[in-house]
């Protein structure tokens, strides 16, 4: 692919990245705070899909090693469907997380009698634990919402074929992108216990 085909690839879906770079956080952030029983509907908490949401980062996080890995032996077709399959993961991870917020309520860390509420007890029982999960779950939620232009980005450099310019800006996007997907599993392990049954 000539040069100037590969920019106009890029250029042709710069500004579809730059939107749903903006959309996507801003329609989770909405959807968040929108509970499906405040509208009337009577539907039970989707309360078996943090596991499995969970799990779909840590299957994104296994993909991304293995297919740095594959790109690392030079296997180009396989790190092509790794990275397809993880961007795949993450909608689908996307899909699960909304989905359940807008029929459960956020769990609180710390909160043992699910009330809602973190009493002195509560707070004194977890310590200064609460602070690093705090921290870990802060930094995951920065982090995904700039990996998301970083991601799309990345990919299109590689369909348009400027392989430098896609390894140059994969060299920060992988790592990213990682920590998003192994600090996803990590708050979801450390709320779990705080999940109302």
């Amino acid at each position: 692919m000539s040069n100037s085909k590969s920019t106009t690839l890029e250029n042709k879906f710069k500004g579809s990245i730059i939107a749903v770079s903006v959309i996507i956080p801003i329609a989770v952030a909405v959807l968040f705070s929108v509970k499906l029983k405040d509208f009337g509907f009577d539907i039970e908490p989707l309360s078996f899909l943090p596991p499995i949401y969970a799990g779909i980062n840590a299957l994104t996080a296994l993909l991304l090693v293995m297919a740095v890995i594959a790109i690392k032996k030079g296997n180009r077709k396989a790190h092509e469907r790794l990275m397809t399959t993880a961007i795949a993961c993450s909608v689908m991870f996307l899909v699960m997380y909304v989905a359940y917020h807008m029929t459960a309520d956020s769990a609180k860390f710390g909160d043992v009698n699910f009330d809602g509420n973190l009493d002195d007890a509560e707070k004194a029982a977890v310590g200064s634990v609460r602070y690093f999960y705090y921290f870990i779950l802060l930094t995951h939620i920065m982090l995904s919402v700039i990996i998301i232009p970083m991601v799309l980005f990345t990919y299109v450099r590689a369909l348009a074929e400027q392989f430098d310019k896609h390894k140059k800006i994969a060299k920060i996007t992988f790592p990213i992108w990682l920590y998003v997907a192994v600090t996803g599993v990590v708050v979801y392990l450390m709320i779990s216990p705080y999940y109302a049954n």
